[in-house]
C-alpha cells in the first residue's frame, strides 16, 4: 500500500484535490491549512475530491473532508463532487452520511497532470489532537449512526488533553 499524498490544483477559483495510497491523520494539518487558504479567497467557485486512487482514509481525513464540504456547501449552496471508483471507500462514504454534503460520482479525473503535491506540516501533538478531536466531532455531526461509531474515540481524547 502505498503512502499517502495529496495533489492539489486550483485554476480561477475552482480547486481540485486528490489523495493517493494511503492517507491518515499525519496530513490533517496540511489539508486544514490548505482548506482555510482555499476559502480565504474571494475567487472560491467550487472544489472536487478524487479518491479513486486512495487505498485508505482514515477517519480523521474523512472528517477533514466532511469540514470542506460543509464549508463549501455554505460558501456555494450546493455540494462540492466527491470522486470515488473503489466500492469499498464509496460504501464508507455513504454509510457515514456522505451521500448528504457531497456529490458521490463513480469516475475518476480524466488527467492529472497540472496537479502538485500538498506537501505535510508538522505541528504539535497538541494542535494535532485538536484538529482530530475537531475532524471527528464533524463527523459525528453527520448522522446519528455516526455519533455512536466515534463517541469512545472523543471521549478518550478530550480526557488526554
Amino acid at each position: 500500500m502505498q503512502s499517502g499524498k495529496i495533489l492539489v490544483a486550483e485554476q480561477d477559483g475552482s480547486h481540485i484535490l486528490k489523495l493517493l495510497g494511503d492517507v491518515r491523520l499525519t496530513m490533517c494539518t496540511a489539508l486544514d491549512e490548505h482548506f482555510a487558504a482555499m476559502f480565504a479567497h474571494e475567487s472560491f467557485v467550487n472544489v472536487l475530491v478524487d479518491l479513486s486512487d486512495a487505498d485508505n482514509v482514515d477517519s480523521t481525513t474523512l472528517g477533514m473532508l466532511a469540514k470542506l464540504a460543509i464549508k463549501a456547501n455554505e460558501a456555494r449552496h450546493e455540494p462540492p463532487v466527491l470522486l470515488s471508483t473503489n466500492p469499498d471507500i464509496t460504501r464508507i462514504l455513504e454509510s457515514m452520511g456522505f451521500d448528504r454534503i457531497f456529490h458521490i460520482r463513480n469516475e475518476p479525473l480524466t488527467s492529472d497532470d497540472d496537479l502538485g503535491e500538498l506537501p505535510p506540516v508538522a505541528d504539535s501533538e497538541d494542535k494535532i489532537r485538536e484538529r482530530v478531536l475537531d475532524a471527528h466531532r464533524i463527523l459525528m455531526g453527520l448522522c446519528p449512526e455516526n455519533e455512536v461509531r466515534f463517541q469512545d474515540l472523543v471521549e478518550t481524547l478530550q480526557s488526554d488533553a
